[in-house]
């Protein structure tokens, strides 16, 4: 009867340690591996991008790259969330648990931030990144991404520092729908009320945020 009872107790356990053994931890040596391999050309081996058309990923929260990779890649017979045919290529071959790693790779190395480079546009940016456009419905930038870019862990991604050109090329997609893996299309709501010279101050702040 014990023997019995242990054995059956055993079974019912045994879906709950398969689950724990196959949510294994992010592996960052194995990610830098992988983004040394195809990562490297366009984000540099630390992240930290030379290119200001290729997003600066260093310092990221794993979160949020994780579900960038995975949105650029089709699942479930569905067109990918992310329509990118270079990022397609790039992630084309590689399991979640690369995608994992890779973004935990990331997320580890220390972000070299950019710098704000026009001051009028500065000033500008502030005031909408702080307290946003009432007259027009425009949220305010801080409310979700912090009031240094910094975001918040696994729901707003870190902005501060990032290319005035990359995240103005960011909201311009999401204001015409290019880009639409928003979750509950909060940044296409936001970015379809901005006007063109809104989106350049507030990208020229978020550049030199700290």
């Amino acid at each position: 009867m014990i023997r019995a009872f242990a054995l059956a107790a055993a079974i019912l356990a045994l879906p709950t340690i398969v689950a724990a053994q196959g949510a294994a931890r992010p592996d960052p040596a194995k990610g830098q591996s992988i983004a040394n391999q195809i990562c490297v050309a366009c984000h540099a081996a630390d992240g930290n991008s030379e290119l200001a058309a290729n997003p600066k990923l260093a310092g990221q929260f794993p979160e949020y790259l994780h579900k960038q990779l995975a949105n650029f890649k089709p699942a479930a017979g569905k067109k990918a969330e992310r329509d990118n045919a270079v990022m397609a290529g790039m992630v084309a071959n590689l399991s979640d648990a690369d995608m994992r790693n890779v973004a935990a790779f990331y997320a580890s190395q220390k972000l070299k931030p950019e710098t704000a480079k026009n001051k009028m546009l500065v000033a500008q940016g502030q005031k909408l990144y702080r307290g946003g456009n009432l007259a027009t419905g425009v949220a305010a930038c801080a409310g979700c991404h912090g009031p240094d870019g910094a975001g918040i862990p696994s729901q707003y991604p870190r902005i501060g520092g990032q290319y005035a050109e990359y995240v103005e090329a960011q909201l311009k997609a999401f204001r015409s729908g290019a880009r639409a893996n928003d979750p509950n299309g909060m940044m296409r709501d936001v970015a379809a009320k901005m006007t063109e010279p809104e989106i350049k101050a507030v990208a020229e702040y978020v550049a030199g945020l700290r």
